[in-house]
């Protein structure tokens, strides 16, 4: 443990693992790419003729992709070794741009623009959570949750600020089906960067354990046998799903809340890119705090409790001050950033098995993919006859059952994080 930290550089000790730093480059370039269009592809492929059934339908199966890609992005990590499951997901991802934009926007085609897509969706979570894992095994157990927050950082900061402020240019000089294009770009650009440029190499589980390869799906087959070998891992991925499922229903209905309190759709959309410049801050904060806090209490407190009661907030906040812009943005502000909270999951959750993380990052990556739709199910199951008011108390009870559930996700004699178990046979783990 002595000689770690003696090899330990500044970018170890903020927490950008120096051995894969240019990992976390590729990740926020990669998602730069890949969310370019979030913000205007459902508008523009209706105003091109499709409905908005059908523009909801493309969105869905897309979601559901997305849920299958992140589950199988750990187990990919034990069976083929990070940078094939990281090359696999921008071959995939180039190759749904290709049918999605060149056969499927161009003629505006919706059955192949539902296959392009959805093989599309393969793209980021076999790259970005595949990554993500690399962290986990590379990432010394003090500073993880560190590592983790840069992970989120570059994630939201690529997808939710760079790919939308970046469109705003490349939709005005370039057109939209010519930006839609540029996403190949800079996700080939990533590629480079993670696959090339960065050194290190995250092999197989049977090349790191020096075992004979045997049957690869046997990892797959472990990315649900972990739920019953280590049953925090399932509660872990249940509070995942949690974590992001008002991100998903928000721009559903909120915006037309506001509305009726005098805050129109521009302004709103201030309001939620503001959220995400809060919540990326927050991303390394929390990260911080993790560590020192413990990984469950920062969840736990600052995650659930903290999202659930800001949910509620911003909920009253336009109908007790009439609309105030400001008071309704620092409610949402404050709810961006307690989302963040949920960052030392990730930390958390690998560091509740000694073999296997892949697996156990998996169910983690799984309920990251299954908020995409899930969040806009509870709206169109609960909206009709709770309306806004009721929708938000939901995804607050959603929070403080998830809080509740956090307390029974725990690490070896209640640790507040795997560093505090002295365990420098962890270390090694960590960093095989």
């Amino acid at each position: 443990m002595n000689s770690l930290a003696h090899n330990e550089n500044f970018l170890d000790r903020i927490g950008l693992t120096s051995k894969i730093f240019w990992g976390f480059v590729a990740v926020m370039i990669f998602m730069m790419g890949d969310g370019l269009e979030i913000g205007w592809l459902s508008p523009y492929l209706i105003e091109q003729g499709l409905t908005m059934q059908q523009s909801s339908y493309l969105f869905s199966a897309y979601g559901i992709i997305i849920a299958l890609s992140s589950w199988l992005s750990g187990v990919a990590i034990e069976a083929f070794g990070a940078k094939k499951t990281m090359f696999m997901g921008v071959i995939l991802y180039l190759i749904g741009t290709v049918v999605f934009v060149g056969f499927g926007v161009a003629e505006m085609n919706y059955t192949v623009m539902i296959i392009g897509y959805g093989i599309r969706g393969f793209g980021y979570p076999l790259f970005a959570f595949g990554f993500l894992v690399w962290i986990a095994y590379r990432t010394s157990t003090k500073r993880l949750g560190k590592a983790v927050g840069w992970f989120w950082f570059v994630f939201t900061g690529g997808m939710n600020v760079l790919g939308a402020y970046y469109s705003i240019w490349a939709i005005e000089v370039l057109g939209y089906v010519n930006t839609l294009w540029t996403a190949a770009l800079w996700v080939s650009i990533a590629a480079f960067f993670a696959l090339v440029v960065n050194k290190d190499k995250l092999e197989s589980k049977a090349k790191r354990e020096n075992i004979s390869t045997g049957n690869v799906f046997s990892e797959f087959i472990k990315g649900i046998a972990i739920l019953k070998k280590e049953p925090k891992v399932g509660i872990a991925g249940v509070v995942r799903v949690i974590n992001q499922t008002a991100q998903y229903a928000f721009p559903i209905f909120l915006p037309t809340y506001l509305a009726t309190h005098g805050i129109e759709t521009n302004v709103w959309l201030g309001i939620w890119g503001s959220i995400f410049i809060s919540n990326i801050a927050f991303n390394l904060i929390f990260g911080v705090v993790g560590d020192k806090f413990g990984w469950r209490n920062t969840v736990m407190w600052f995650g659930g409790v903290g999202c659930g009661f800001f949910t509620l907030l911003l909920y009253y906040t336009p109908q007790f001050t009439d609309g105030n812009v400001y008071l309704t943005a620092a409610a949402g502000l404050a709810w961006g950033a307690c989302l963040a909270a949920y960052v030392p999951l990730s930390a958390l959750v690998p560091s509740l098995v000694k073999t296997d993380k892949g697996a156990a990052m998996s169910i983690l990556n799984l309920g990251a993919g299954l908020c995409v739709f899930v969040g806009p199910m509870v709206v169109g199951f609960t909206y009709g006859f709770a309306g806004a008011g009721g929708v938000m108390w939901i995804l607050a009870i959603l929070y403080f059952t998830g809080a509740f559930m956090t307390k029974f996700i725990t690490l070896p004699n209640n640790a507040k994080t795997l560093n505090d178990k002295k365990d420098s046979g962890s270390e090694k783990v960590a960093n095989a």
